[in-house]
């Protein structure tokens, strides 16, 4: 078991609902040898940091590695609105970043997305800036196209670029994973579950997903069903649960990738890290993949967007 292979997703911790939990979660993470720890400035309207400052209190620095997102904009109901990487903000954004957390800096800084207004040069010049100060170590990126990723390499060399990776989708490994993989970068891939499609819960009548997927929307669901159906039968042979079985198949199809296991709870986590002693044989990894290719997925995720000018321009 190579528990370097798995990073805690912080997306969810908040001070509000049963922060003791989340707090539990991190501990156990770090106690189990999982030191990568991703959260963003806009998760949970930086709630997320303000949690781990409190969990990491009295840890010493270098026994954790933390990554951060910045640039997303949500509106006091909750809705995101729009995307924030103006070179200009970025200090602003990171200092906000640094004083919720209690840190002097932050191991990975990346945007959250790119805005297509904004050359990618000039927001990789300014994160190369505040990496010449000290207030990060790391430069990443998140979500972006491979052209994007080699224009931004050539600014300053990128440390890990995050994306999303599934069953369901499975588009990173046309560019990002093969870019990635030639200009040496670490590749963080988030979303095993599918945001929640992919889940025993969602055949329990408990679907529920954090990006609020159109999978799981009413007129989705049932036609979806089968699909996840037919996914647990192959999990419950395996004798492993259907979020277990979704995660060793990343793990497996991307060997040199880090998976997040996105949790606030020491119990799933616990299920995250298990899944690392699944073996996925070439027939276990046929059966799954013959699954997905007989059955049709209704409706997408909000993961499944693009920027310009700030504004959300949504894709299929």
């Amino acid at each position: 078991m190579n528990i370097n292979r798995l990073g805690l997703g912080c997306m969810g911790m908040n001070l509000r609902r049963n922060p003791e939990q989340s707090i539990a979660t991190v501990h156990m993470a770090l106690e189990k040898g999982i030191t990568f720890l991703n959260t963003g400035n806009f998760y949970q309207a930086g709630e997320s940091e303000m949690l781990l400052r409190q969990a990491l209190k009295g840890i010493p620095r270098d026994k954790y590695f933390i990554s951060v997102k910045f640039g997303v904009l949500f509106s006091p109901d909750g809705a995101m609105y729009g995307l924030d990487v103006n070179p200009f903000h970025i200090k602003a954004q990171l200092t906000y970043s640094l004083h919720r957390l209690g840190l002097e800096y932050i191991d990975l800084y990346q945007p959250a997305r790119m805005d297509a207004s904004i050359p990618v040069e000039d927001i990789i010049g300014e994160l190369a800036e505040l990496k010449k100060a000290g207030y990060i170590r790391n430069i990443g990126m998140t979500e972006i196209d491979g052209e994007t990723l080699r224009r931004a390499h050539k600014v300053h060399p990128i440390h890990t670029v995050e994306s999303e990776y599934s069953l369901i989708d499975r588009s990173a490994e046309t560019e990002i994973i093969p870019v990635a993989d030639e200009l040496g970068i670490n590749v963080l891939l988030f979303g095993a579950l599918g945001h929640g499609l992919l889940n025993d819960r969602t055949l329990e009548g408990n679907a529920s997903g954090v990006m609020r997927a159109t999978m799981l929307a009413p007129e989705n669901l049932p036609k979806n069903l089968p699909f996840v159906r037919a996914l647990k039968n192959a999990a419950d042979r395996k004798g492993v649960s259907l979020s277990q079985l979704m995660t060793a198949w990343v793990l497996t199809r991307c060997p040199d990738a880090m998976c997040l296991a996105g949790t606030t709870s020491p119990e799933h986590l616990q299920q995250n890290i298990d899944a690392l002693n699944i073996t996925l044989a070439d027939p276990d990894m046929k059966e799954i993949e013959d699954i997905a290719e007989s059955h049709t997925v209704y409706g997408n995720d909000m993961c499944r967007l693009s920027f310009d000018g700030g504004k959300p321009l949504f894709r299929g």
